[in-house]
Order: C-alpha cells, then structure tokens, then sequence
C-alpha cells in the first residue's frame, strides 16, 4: 500500500479520506531533518505553511507523486523543482471561496452601520446613537472587481440583500454576467457607479495600485471600499488622505501592504475597519482545504488525474525531455501577450512547428494559457484547468502543427484576436535561449527577457532617432535593438531591450508623435 504523509496538522476529516487507500504517517511534528531522511518513503505529502518543501527535499524524494497544501499559497513548496521533478503539486482554492466572501460581507455590514466603532463607544461607557446613523445595503450598488470564485459568492450573497450589482471583469462573458444578474461595466464606471466596492483580483503588476488617487476622488462621499484579496492593490497613503478628507467615505480592509500591519495611520481612523488577514481563517474552511487535498492525493496514488494541480499534467518522460526546454518559451510568450493585447480576447490560435511535433503538446499549450491568464483572473489558472477556463471566458483555441521551423529546431507561433485588432508572436529556444522570431509576421531576434518594447511605426527617415531621442528624454536606455519591415516607406515593428521600464508617459508621447502608431511595454 502506497505511502502518504501528513507533515503538518490537518482537520481529521482529511485523514478519514485516505484511510484504507494508503498508509497514512500522521507525524505534524516533523523536523527538517527527518523529513530529508525519509522523504523517500512516501510517494505522498500533505503540508500547511509550517513544512517547507525544499528543492533539496525533492532531490530525495525519489518515489514522490504528489504534493499537497491544505489551503491557497504554496511559498513555502518549490514548485519549480518539482515540476522538474515530475511531482504534482496541488491546492485548494476552493475551501476559501465562502469563507472569504462571508467576511467581506461582515465588513460591509460592519461599515454600513458602524458596527465597530458603536461597539468601541459603547464599550467606553458611552450611549452615542446619533453618531452612528447607518445605511441600508438594500437598493445600493454593489460594484465587484474580480468575478472569480469569491466575487461570484460575494454578489450571492449581496442579491439577499437586494443589492444591485454591476462588475468589472474583463474575461466575464455576457452569458455568465445574466445567469448571475449582474451588469459588466468598466472600472471607472464602476468606482464612480458603487455604493459598495469589493476586490477580488490577484495582486499582479497591472492590479498593483489599481485604486489610487485618482479612482478614491471618483468615489461616492458615503461609499463603502473593501479588500479581501491582497494587500497593494489599494494604495495606501492615498487611501488614508481619502479618508482624512472625507469623513463619510468608508473603507475595509484584511490585507495590507506589509504584514503584520504596523505604525500605519488608518489604524487612527473611525472610517475604517481593519482585520489581520483572516478572511479565509475558519474551522470549515481548514476542514474543507484537509478534504479537498486528501482527495486529490487520493487519486494520484489510484493512478487518476487531481483536479487543483500548479504546475502541469503527467507526461511520459521522453516527452516531457523533448518539451522542457519549451516551456519557459510558452511562459514568456504567455507573459508577454497579456501586455501587448487587450483583455477582450475572442480567439487564440497556435501552430507548432519542428522537433515537438508528433508529441502531446497539451503541457506547453496549457503552460501558456495558464501564464496568459493567470494575471487578470481571481481563481488560479493552473495546468489542469486552464482550457476550461478559456472555454468559460468565451475563448475560441485552436492548435496545429507545421512541418517548417525554418533555420530553427522547433517554434511556437500564437495568433490573439481581440476586439478588432489581432496581434502574433513567434519564438523559439536558440543554444538554451528563449528568443522572439517575429511579431505580426515581422521577422525580428531578440531574447524574451526584460525589460522590453514593441513599437509599430511607419519606416520613414528620422522616425528611428526620434523614438531615440524622446525615450532618451525620459532616461530610458536602449540596450538592444531589432527592426522588422516588409519594404522600405511602409509598416515596420521595433523590439527594444531597454534598461528602464517604459514610463506611461514615454508610452503617451511616443503614441502622439507622427508616424509612430503602437507602442507597448513589456517587463518579463
């Protein structure tokens, strides 16, 4: 009978599931040194957060499949090693969706009637019931920033209090938006539109400082911001002079830039209600993240595929040699379309071409979707699930296969549609090196690394130095250059490798000046 450890304490619910389908070590107590020296026993693992699943650990775990977190975060696994490794890893993002989604609406309840600061008065020996006039949420507007697993919950709960909701999620589908009764509207809508404002996205680059100033200014005198979801993407020091300044302006938060919260000075403000990061701590959820992995563990050791797995699918291991190198290839090329496109997508279309074709493609395609998806979604994407998920965002993918890789061993070539435009991207591995081939069919050669810049541009004399001087003037650096044209006078795409990030207002004045048509940054 095959082994499982639990290396860490989980609900006894969890190790009711695995009993009789494995030999279950219940050792939470498991020192660093003894999980090296036995770690090959196991073809299982169950952690929390306190067992740290080295690359070192992975080396000895010679007959390991699976690696299980009871929860959400897997810092403490290296999923890279064991992706390397051919070891599972699995989460349960799912145990959290309720669990979170309730304590925001004890955070909405506890602003919209000053619950907290009536509890503190009253604690104090006071009786202050004209202070603490509340709000009804019923007929308010409740405007949603992520509609994963949790915001989706959040507008079920708020449809009990009648609640009109309206959301900002780029890849919703109309479909989905009616069957949930809610109404899809922009992000500066929405801040301007809500009485309630919830988030529920990632903290990724473009969501980090997502509301700042300028969104807190558009915000209703008497509305109500809430973040369950990571700290950063509300900026804090604007959000506490939005506070200062108006009083009525109410904000809850669970997560915070740095954690522990320490010294901050929204702990000095009656308008605000502050949690240590608890949102997702209740005995069911811990309860439900135990099965939930149990159950995933359970069925690598029967030989099935899990559902929640964060790296990618089992392949054999000749495949999996042959596609190694390509996989940081789909990442990148993942990584650098979501900046380059809009989040609109309709259709995205691969071709294969060399050394990998013949083969079960399924990991790198899945690769990159997940890299491709992952920054503008709340759920995780992950190997296993990430075609449903384009399915579900209304995501047209086809894959093919071409005999001709030119003068290369192998390419992947991806085609994005997005609202009327569509953008294609090339690339390849050269001597160990991920490199951009060609960008809407221009041929270019320049490592996928960065900090970049694609600019389309019309090849007239002068429009090269002027891209030059006018990066130059904000002390960006060009470190390398590639310049793709069909002919002379007409349509041409620059690659750049600069040295400082591409400031919006680089991007704002290049994009004003004649002749230069796009210009995208990309940081890789």
């Amino acid at each position: 009978m095959p082994k499982v450890l639990i290396a860490d304490k989980i609900n006894e619910k969890g190790v009711e599931v695995l009993e009789g389908s494995a030999e279950v070590v219940n050792n939470p107590t498991i020192t660093p040194e003894e999980l090296l020296e036995t770690i090959d026993q196991y073809e299982g693992i169950i952690v929390r957060s306190r067992t740290k699943i080295t690359k070192e650990v992975i080396e000895n775990a010679k007959n390991l499949k699976i690696i299980a977190r009871a929860g959400v975060g897997v810092d403490n696994i290296d999923v890279d090693a064991a992706t390397d490794h051919g070891i599972l890893v699995v989460n349960a993002p799912q145990s959290t969706s309720i669990t979170v989604a309730e304590h925001a609406m004890g955070l909405m309840l506890s602003l919209s009637r000053k619950i907290a600061i009536a509890d503190a008065s009253v604690k104090a020996g006071k009786w202050e019931k004209s202070k603490f006039m509340g709000m009804e949420l019923r007929n308010k507007t409740l405007g949603v920033i992520g509609m994963g697993r949790i915001g989706s919950q959040v507008v079920k709960r708020s449809k009990a209090f009648e609640m009109d909701v309206i959301v900002y999620d780029p890849y919703i589908t109309e479909e989905t938006a009616k069957e949930l009764g809610v109404e899809i509207t922009t992000l500066d809508d929405l801040v301007q539109k809500a009485d309630v404002m919830t988030i529920h996205v990632p903290l990724t680059p473009e969501t980090k400082g997502l509301i700042s100033k300028d969104e807190l200014a558009k915000m209703k005198d008497n509305a109500i911001l809430l973040n369950c979801a990571r700290g950063g993407i509300i900026d804090e020091n604007d959000l506490y002079e939005a506070l200062k300044e108006r009083p009525e302006l109410k904000a809850g938060l669970d997560v915070y830039e740095n954690e522990p919260l320490e010294n901050s000075p929204l702990a000095t403000l009656d308008n605000v209600v502050l949690t240590p990061h608890i949102a997702a701590s209740t005995k069911e959820a811990q309860r439900d993240a135990a099965i939930i992995v149990a159950k995933e563990v359970k069925e690598v050791i029967n030989g099935n595929t899990p559902s929640n797995v964060l790296n990618m699918p089992l392949v054999d291991s000749e495949t999996f040699q042959t596609l190694k190198p390509y996989f940081k290839l789909a990442d990148k090329l993942g990584q650098t379309l979501v900046q380059i496109t809009t989040p609109n997508i309709s259709e995205l279309n691969i071709v294969y071409s060399g050394e990998i074709n013949g083969r079960s493609k399924e990991p790198l395609t899945r690769e990159l979707l997940k890299t491709f998806l992952n920054p503008i979604l709340t759920e995780p994407v992950n190997s296993v699930n990430a075609k449903a998920v384009a399915k579900q965002r209304g995501i047209k993918l086809t894959e093919g296969e071409t005999e001709d890789s030119g003068k290369y061993d192998a390419t992947i070539k991806v085609e994005v549609k997005y609202d009327d435009n569509e953008t294609t991207i090339e690339g390849t591995v050269e001597n160990g090196v991920t490199k951009i081939i060609s960008i809407d069919n221009y041929e270019v050669n320049l490592e996928l690394e960065g900090l970049m810049g694609i600019i389309k541009y019309v090849d007239l004399p002068g429009t090269i130095g002027t891209i030059g001087n006018i990066l130059g003037n904000y002390k960006i650096n060009i470190g390398e250059m590639q310049v793709g044209r069909k002919s002379a006078g007409g349509e041409a795409v620059m690659v750049l490798k600069v040295d400082q990030e591409i400031t919006s207002e680089a991007i704002a004045e290049l994009e004003e000046t004649k002749d230069i048509e796009v210009v995208k940054s990309v940081k890789l």
